[in-house]
């Protein structure tokens, strides 16, 4: 009964955030990618595909797949999955292809982690994530794609994750979790009209990729499951984030590119990431940048935000060692209900792969924009720390209203190593922030 009741919830949330906005304001970027019909269809039945939560379906999806990817149809080919719970182990997809989930269908992973295959870690990443060493592919994975679409009727896309939980929590997991959904090296990539849950780690991550859209989306974990990200843009460009609930264990959307020494080497940015109309609850951050930046972030824009019960509404976070950059992001129309800290962008978020990081690698953070912030029950409005030897500059904060919860644990703003403006902001920040409007990059609030 909960789990129906939080699915039912996060669907009238979405609904009910569609009403907030108004038509005039209802800008898209979904356009990036275009939405294919296929001619040409099949269904997991057709291969011996049987939706009874006990079979295990893993033949009949990788020999429906390898049927797409070899018969090549003019168009692409979309593989239907009819309602019924499907077990499977994990599997790839394949270029020009609609996986296409009807309302009533699971795809649910096997808890079975004894043949679960292994796979290079990202070089961005170098060592590993979680552990040195190869990492577990995820659930659904594609590597080197195009024109790959997962969509449906609001079908469910299950990780059964607690038994990677729980490897986790007792130290006993010998290589890096899997992601719900990865695609690397893929452009034209769009995930709609799904719901996700219970990821074994990070739920969607598209990594060096390009064009990707997900939208209309929901994405589940337990509050108290670890580093459960709801969506992570990695050294990808180009990718729109629009429509869609998430709550999670960890941050809802979090922009990254590489780790340390890896992610400079790599050297591979994030660009051009739009965020809009997401809403969603977490214990750690609703919109993240970092805290693996090491590649460098730019040209992030994160508007019509609506968060609740958060640890951080809005986090910038990088590290000594990190590298990189974070700059031009712009975050506008956010609405953050009982959180321990409204804004946070800080240089000391984050721990190290290995001790090979350089400490002389200084991440920069530079021009970025909050404006039109309204918050509520917020312990801390803001915290900003940059580094005595690469303060963070051209920090612009505009109309911000973060509203103090009752009792005493409230604090104020605190700031070190920052330049940059405020303008109408309550409470008032730290003197760090002047209150001029034309200060540099700051010379614009509109």
């Amino acid at each position: 009964m909960g789990k129906k009741f939080a699915v039912i919830l996060a669907c009238f949330a979405l609904v009910l955030l569609n009403f907030l906005v108004s038509a005039a304001e209802w800008e898209t970027c979904s356009g990036i990618v275009p939405m294919r019909y296929r001619n040409d269809k099949i269904s997991i039945t057709d291969f011996g595909g049987i939706g009874d939560g006990r079979t295990l379906n893993t033949k009949a999806f990788r020999e429906a797949i390898y049927r797409i990817e070899h018969l090549k149809r003019r168009g692409g080919t979309l593989l239907y999955i009819p309602p019924g719970v499907f077990l499977t182990e994990s599997f790839n997809l394949t270029s020009h292809m609609t996986l296409y989930l009807a309302r009533g269908a699971v795809i649910k992973a096997t808890t079975d982690t004894r043949n679960w295959p292994l796979v290079a870690p990202l070089p961005s990443y170098g060592r590993g994530r979680e552990r040195p060493g190869g990492r577990y592919i995820s659930f659904i994975h594609g590597n080197g794609l195009h024109d790959v679409i997962i969509t449906g009727e609001n079908g469910t896309i299950d990780g059964q994750g607690e038994v990677w939980w729980n490897m986790w929590r007792q130290r006993t997991l010998p290589f890096t979790r899997p992601s719900l959904i990865e695609f690397m090296n893929s452009r034209g990539i769009i995930i709609s009209n799904v719901i996700f849950k219970n990821s074994p780690f990070w739920n969607i991550h598209p990594v060096y990729c390009s064009n990707v859209v997900i939208h209309y989306v929901t994405i589940l974990a337990p509050a108290d499951s670890p580093n459960t990200d709801g969506i992570d843009p990695d050294s990808s460009t180009h990718v729109c984030i629009e429509d869609s609930y998430i709550s999670t264990g960890d941050d809802l959307v979090a922009v990254k590119s590489g780790w340390d020494e890896y992610g400079i080497a790599y050297g591979h940015p994030s660009q051009d990431i739009t965020i809009r109309r997401v809403t969603g609850s977490s214990p750690f951050a609703g919109i993240a940048i970092g805290s693996e930046n090491s590649g460098g972030v730019k040209d992030v824009l994160a508007e019509h935000i609506n968060l609740y019960n958060m640890g951080v509404g809005l986090h910038l976070k990088t590290n000594i060692g990190r590298g990189g950059f974070i700059k031009n992001i712009t975050m506008s129309n956010i609405y953050i209900e009982n959180a321990r800290k409204g804004i946070k962008i800080s240089a000391d978020v984050g721990d190290h792969p290995d001790n090979k990081f350089n400490p002389n690698a200084l991440p920069i953070v530079k021009d970025v924009k909050i404006k039109d912030v309204w918050g509520k029950r917020i312990q801390q409005p803001g915290l900003i720390r940059g580094l005595k030897e690469a303060p963070f500059t051209g920090i612009c904060l505009s109309n911000i209203n973060l509203h103090p919860s009752f009792g005493p644990r409230n604090s104020p703003w605190e700031c070190s190593h920052v330049i940059g403006a405020a303008v109408q902001v309550s409470p008032w920040p730290c003197a760090e922030l002047t209150m001029a409007v034309r200060t540099g990059t700051c010379s614009t609030y509109s």
